[in-house]
Formats: structure tokens, C-alpha cells, sequence
């Protein structure tokens, strides 16, 4: 295992902390060599609200995950989410030197990294700065300027950024932990990684993941992430819901919604009844299946309202052939992707983390709640956008004729001085002889 290149997911959730150890094998699939969880009491909606727990839960399953990997684990990714986060398009633009006669790669890097300077609202920090399409002398609908002929280079960006003392908390959590911080994402581009294929990112998708605390939207099309959201609900609050609605206690509610709920109520038998054990000295309680699928039914047309409210708010909302891909815990409730459907009018799937899978010692990975996990893994072994991974293969492969190319460029700038040099003396030495008469 030392000669292998292994990465570490970390998923700080409102229900869950998982850590995934993954490499990639000789078919380029993911091999996911050891799973580790815990209970998550310490974060609440995205946000860490009790440091010492959520450090105590990290500890617990980074460690299972090391055991079963029997690899020692320092670096991790890290996935963020919360409703605190937020999406915005900014423009930007750069003149470039026409004398080198086209756009190069570090055109495009000075452009992305000017915008990581922009202006943001107090007590927020940029997390991801995604191009989207570029402008090349006013000609718009680029999506890779490199080599282009131009002398002024814009594009539209996608800025993602959290607030600072969210990123503080999980990054202390993770010090404390005595773990090391790689790189920090955003959990629906991440989860997007591991259920969305390249196809349904040309065609349009809209990726919605249902947590425990949040659910988390991400929408593509033309390959380009084109908008990101965050919403404050989850299942959580569907089995607060049951809770108070059946009257019983937490755990309870969520065994009902887990094994007996049903996201239409239509589909429920009026006359099925579960009976669970009453507190103490009290006698079972009888909890009709109909009333269930009721109670979970009408939050989750809540839920699903919001997202109809981003799918609008994108503007892309009749561009997604690709329809909704549903995922994360929340999407096994059953009947959930036909109550998508009936309320968008799109096309809904539940989307398994199972394309960049190969070997995996505990085949539980492969269900929808494992995918942002999954796709944490993923993310570090690859960009989060397609075109930095082909700039980077660019740059490597056309080094050495950039070098010979500036070594050239250098000398012919070079005889040029000369030539001047020289010229500016003759003139000089004139001029002083026409002084001397």
C-alpha cells in the first residue's frame, strides 16, 4: 500500500461523518478500500454547533476507515454545505499582450485567479470560482479560448463562497483531529461527480441531493455548472415532523419514515397499521400507514417547492433534458421520484454512486446516501472543471516547445535592441557632428 496513491473523503453531515479511503485500480475505476461513520451530533443544517463532538465523530470514523484500509490517513478532503452558502455570476475581462499573437493557457489562469479578488459580502469567503463560457474579442459562446487570436479575454463566472467562521469551525475540527485539510468543496459538486455522467451534463440536469439536514441543488448544462444551491431542509425535519405529528419518540419517527414511509400518500393502504412499543407502563401505539405517507408527503412537497423556486431562479429551467437526478438518504423514500415528477414536470431518477465504482469491500457504498462521500474521492483525483485537467495536460506536453519558443522570442528581441541600440548611436554620433560646425 505505500506505492499506492490513496485519497480520503471526508463528509461532515447533519446525520452522518463518513470517511471513504479510495484509489484508483489499473480500469480507472474507484476501489474503495475502507468505510468509517459515526453519528454526527455535533452539526446541525451544515453547520458545526459543538466542536467537541464533531471532532470526537471525525476521530471515530476516519479511524474505523483506516483499519479496514490498514493505512495511516492524515490528508482529507472535505465536503462543506450549509445554508449559508451562496451562488453568484460575476463577469470578468483581461487585456492580453498581442504580441504573443494568441491566447495561452496563463491568459486563462490570470483571468480565473483575477476573480478570486473580487469584492464579497463580509464574513464570506470564495470556495469556488467556475468559468463558465469566455469572450474573445467581443465574440461570445467560448467555451475553450486557448490558441484563439484576440486581444481582450472575458468570461462569466460561477462564485460559490461560505461564510468564514463555518470554514473556521471545520477546519478546526479538523486540526484538532489531527488531520490535514487538502481541499475544501462544495457537496453537490461533489455529489454530482460520482451520480452524473458527462451526458447529462451536456444535456442538462438538475442534481438534487437530500440529506439529513440540507438539500443541496446543483444544475448543469452544456457541461458547465450553471447554478448551486443550498436549502434548510431535509429529512431530519420530515422525522421532526412524524414526531410531533404520530406523537412518538425520535428514533421511532425515524424507523416509521425509513421502513413504513411513502412520499404520496395515495399509494399507502388506508387499512395497514403499525403498531409500535408505547413508553413505559403505556400500551402500544397504533400508527396508521395513510396518516404516515401524509405527514411525510406534505413536507416534502415543501421541499420539492424550493427547488422548483431555483429551477426557475437559474433560468434554465426548460433547458434540462437530462431532467432531476435525485439522491443522498432522502431519495429512498419511497415514491419520491414520481412526486418530483408529478410537481416539476421533469424527468426524475434516483442516481446511484455506482458509474466510477469498481471493487468496493462494503457494497453499502453504492447506495444514494454514500454519494457525496464518493464523490469527495473522486474530486481528489480529478478537477472539479473538465478544462483546468486539459490546460494542465497542455502545459506538460507543449512545455518544452513554450520554452524553445521563448528562448526564440527572447533572441529575436534581443538583435532587435541591438539594431536600435546601434541606430540610436549612429544618430547621436551625427548629431554631435552637425553641432560641431
Amino acid at each position: 500500500m505505500e506505492n499506492d496513491k490513496f485519497i480520503v473523503g471526508l463528509d461532515i453531515g447533519t446525520t452522518k461523518i463518513c470517511a471513504i479511503v479510495g484509489r484508483k485500480n489499473e480500469f480507472n475505476k474507484l476501489e474503495v478500500l475502507g468505510v468509517g461513520k459515526a453519528v454526527s451530533d455535533g452539526v446541525i443544517r451544515g453547520i458545526v454547533t459543538n466542536i467537541d463532538k464533531t471532532v470526537n465523530a471525525i476521530q471515530k470514523a476516519v479511524s474505523d476507515a483506516s483499519d479496514m484500509a490498514e493505512v495511516d490517513i492524515a490528508n482529507v478532503i472535505v465536503g462543506i454545505a450549509g445554508q449559508h452558502i451562496r451562488s453568484s455570476v460575476h463577469h470578468g475581462g483581461i487585456m492580453c499582450n498581442p504580441q504573443q499573437g494568441e491566447i495561452t493557457i496563463e491568459d486563462v489562469r490570470r483571468l480565473s485567479n483575477d476573480m478570486e479578488n473580487i469584492v464579497v459580502p463580509p464574513g464570506n469567503t470564495i470556495i469556488h470560482v467556475m468559468p463558465q463560457d469566455y469572450t474573445v474579442d467581443y465574440e461570445d459562446g467560448i467555451k475553450d479560448p486557448v490558441g484563439m487570436s484576440g486581444c481582450k479575454l472575458e468570461a462569466d463566472f460561477h462564485i460559490i463562497t461560505a461564510q468564514s467562521t463555518a470554514i473556521s469551525n471545520i477546519n478546526r475540527c479538523i486540526k484538532r483531529a489531527d488531520l490535514i485539510s487538502k481541499d475544501l468543496i462544495l457537496e453537490p459538486l461533489a455529489s454530482s461527480l460520482s451520480v452524473l455522467s458527462e451526458e447529462d451534463k451536456e444535456a442538462g440536469v438538475c442534481l438534487v441531493d437530500i440529506g439529513g439536514g440540507t438539500t443541496d441543488i446543483a444544475i448543469f448544462h452544456d457541461n458547465i455548472i450553471r447554478h448551486t444551491a443550498v436549502i434548510p431542509l431535509g429529512g431530519n425535519i420530515i422525522t421532526t415532523d412524524i414526531k410531533e405529528g404520530c406523537m412518538v419518540l425520535y428514533h421511532q419517527a425515524e424507523l416509521l419514515k425509513t421502513k413504513f414511509g411513502k412520499a404520496i400518500s395515495e399509494e399507502a393502504n388506508p387499512n395497514e397499521i403499525v403498531s409500535i412499543p408505547g413508553l413505559r407502563n403505556r400500551p402500544p401505539k397504533e400508527i396508521s400507514i395513510k396518516n404516515l405517507a401524509s405527514i411525510i408527503q406534505a413536507r416534502m412537497e415543501e421541499i420539492i417547492e424550493h427547488v422548483q423556486n431555483e429551477l426557475v431562479a437559474s433560468g434554465h429551467y426548460k433547458k434540462l433534458a437530462g431532467g432531476i437526478v435525485l439522491t443522498g438518504g432522502g431519495s429512498l423514500l419511497s415514491g419520491v421520484a414520481q412526486l418530483f415528477e408529478y410537481m416539476t414536470g421533469l424527468d426524475t431518477r434516483i442516481g446511484y454512486p455506482n458509474e466510477h465504482l469498481g471493487k468496493c469491500k462494503v457494497d453499502e457504498i453504492k447506495s444514494p446516501m454514500y454519494a457525496t462521500s464518493v464523490g469527495l474521492v473522486l474530486a481528489g483525483f480529478k478537477s472539479l472543471d473538465e478544462r483546468e485537467d486539459t490546460y494542465k495536460q497542455r502545459s506538460e506536453k507543449e512545455g518544452p516547445k513554450a520554452q524553445v519558443k521563448t528562448q526564440r522570442k527572447d533572441f529575436g528581441t534581443r538583435i532587435f535592441s541591438d539594431i536600435k541600440n546601434r541606430l540610436k548611436d549612429m544618430i547621436s554620433d551625427d548629431i554631435h557632428e552637425d553641432n560641431n560646425y
